[in-house]
């Protein structure tokens, strides 16, 4: 949160997050998700970078999979949580 708030402070139109929830009590992580979701509707452009694939999915407006430095799959958030191939090898379906 504190990284958030620093980087609000240069009033941003794009900020980039690089795991954001990485080693965060699940309470925690929806306060970031809250937060992140806010920053969205406010107009600021956000590219986050995410392992956690469900997560960043659910609240993404586009998403690509990235495979060997390539893109491997794209489309928006709700496609590739419904797409076989993501849910057998990034959402553990």
């Amino acid at each position: 949160m504190l990284a958030i708030s620093r980087a609000l402070m240069m009033e941003p139109r794009f900020i980039m997050m690089d795991e954001p929830s990485l080693g965060l009590a699940p309470l925690v992580v929806e306060e970031i998700v809250k937060a992140i979701w806010h920053l969205h509707e406010t107009g600021i452009t956000i590219l986050l970078v995410e392992q956690a694939a469900t997560l960043a999915l659910a609240i993404s407006h586009r998403g690509y999979v990235l495979q060997n430095g390539r893109v491997f799959l794209k489309g928006t958030g709700q496609e590739l949580l419904e797409n076989p191939d993501i849910i057998k090898g990034y959402l553990g379906g």
